[in-house]
């Protein structure tokens, strides 16, 4: 399995157990990337000490947050998939890259896994 399949894998194993979401904002919300073929994506990470490096890397005076799962599937996701992002899950290295999803695949894998 590729790093990015891996920390995706990892991703889902760990917010069914710990049931949290975390991501990396500022007051002014939280940043999205554009890929060379125009997807936005909304990363997410299963662990705060994966959204500190991202926060680090990314820089800006970014902060590191966290929600519930439940509130993340019935609120963020929604409004996602009504925005056209994708969802971004546990970007490591230095360039912060990994898998995204659709939020319904999203939604598909953490039901397909519980």
């Amino acid at each position: 399995m590729s790093q990015s399949g891996s920390q995706a894998a990892a991703f889902f194993r760990d917010v069914r157990t710990s049931r949290v979401v975390w991501l990396v904002r500022k007051d002014e919300g939280s940043p999205t990337h554009l890929s060379a073929d125009g997807t936005r994506s909304f990363p997410f990470w299963s662990t705060s000490p994966r959204a500190q490096r991202a926060a680090k890397i990314w820089g800006h005076g970014l902060q590191v947050d966290s929600m519930p799962l439940g509130t993340w599937c019935d609120l963020v996701l929604p409004d996602a998939a009504r925005d056209g992002l994708v969802i971004g899950t546990n970007w490591s290295g230095p360039r912060l890259v990994g898998w995204s999803f659709t939020p319904g695949e999203v939604l598909n894998r953490l039901a397909a896994d519980s």
